[in-house]
């Protein structure tokens, strides 16, 4: 059986969530909506924005169930406050009733304000020096102290364990079975070849990164005429320990030559204001063959929350299978050439 045919839950716990449940969770915290609440782009949780009586406006998010401990949360929380208090433009979850954290209805949830913004221009040479930097500042909090609840990213969560729970799961058609799986194997043995997904570096040069800093979780505002605006994150979920590029090559994209160009940028952002080991540009292509295997993972185990047949139809099929093999192997390749340097 494969995920596209699997059977669904009757119940999933999100169904619950209705605006009723939303809005007297936020009276519940001190915050009157007047009505007005539109759901926000997200799958691994459930965000909305929600307008209030006095017109202002704030963003509440409801955790998926059992996906992190309580602890880990507030380790999130803690890591968007400390950026806050060091002027790094990210926006943390408000202190309401002396806490970050509330629950409501089965749920954990969490209020931030409001703050809108567009996704960064990534052919623009300025505006990828500005992400460079903005990135530092990130990393020189990331890098004061550990997460000690947040787990790692690391080629064990990432690579094999999600192989072996696809495979246990039977998730993957007959047909394509063996191809994937040997195409996985070869990748994964490539990766543990260079020591790890930290590529044989000291693990002190892991620290908290953002974890999944893809062009659609940054939100970029122009400069007001005080000089304010530029990037900012308003979602550390994915936050975790891991080497700093984690938070960079996600940001490149096109041929080698304007992945090289788009580097460069970043960097000359990125080292005005801290080092960058240029080791770890050897991690890109072992980061992102970990991320393909995770992402086919992910998929399958979110497919009873209904909103995921309904936006990822595509998935669980025969071709969706094959593609991801040839995927594979363009990984193999890729991890067997020249790392990509900067200028």
């Amino acid at each position: 059986m494969n995920a596209s045919t699997a059977p669904r839950a009757a119940h999933h716990p999100f169904s619950s969530l209705t605006p009723d449940v939303v809005l007297d969770a936020l009276a519940g915290v001190g915050l009157y909506g007047d009505g007005r609440l539109m759901a926000l782009s997200s799958y691994e949780n459930r965000v909305y924005q929600v307008t209030l009586e006095d017109s202002s406006r704030v963003v509440a998010k409801f955790y998926r169930p059992e996906r992190w401990s309580q602890t880990q949360i507030l380790e999130e929380h803690a890591f968007a406050a400390e950026l806050q208090e060091a002027e790094v433009p990210a926006v943390a979850p408000l202190v309401l009733q002396g806490q970050t954290l509330h629950q409501h209805g089965g749920f954990a949830f969490s209020v931030s304000p409001w703050r809108g913004g567009r996704q960064p221009e990534l052919d623009d040479w300025e505006v990828l020096e500005w992400l460079g930097r903005f990135l530092a500042r990130i990393h020189n909090v990331g890098a004061a102290q550990p997460f000690v609840a947040r787990p790692a990213l690391d080629a064990t969560s990432f690579g094999s364990e999600a192989r072996d729970w696809l495979l246990a799961q039977a998730i993957i058609p007959l047909d394509v079975q063996s191809a994937w799986r040997d195409a996985c194997e070869q990748a994964l043995a490539l990766i543990a070849a260079t020591g790890g997904p930290h590529g044989g570096l000291p693990h002190a040069t892991a620290l908290r990164l953002h974890g999944d800093c893809h062009p659609g979780n940054i939100l970029w505002t122009p400069l007001d005429e005080y000089g304010r605006g530029g990037p900012h994150f308003v979602d550390l979920d994915d936050a975790r320990m891991g080497p700093a590029i984690q938070d960079l090559w996600m940001l490149l994209s096109g041929d080698r030559r304007q992945r090289t160009g788009q580097l460069s940028a970043l960097l000359e952002g990125y080292e005005q204001l801290r080092p960058f080991d240029r080791r770890e540009l050897a991690l890109i292509e072992p980061l992102r063959t970990l991320r393909l295997i995770h992402y086919s993972a992910w998929l399958a185990r979110r497919w009873q929350d209904p909103i995921f047949p309904i936006n990822f139809p595509w998935f669980g099929s025969s071709d969706y299978w094959r593609g991801q093999v040839d995927m594979l192997h363009e990984q193999i390749e890729a991890m067997q050439e020249e790392p990509l340097s900067a200028y």
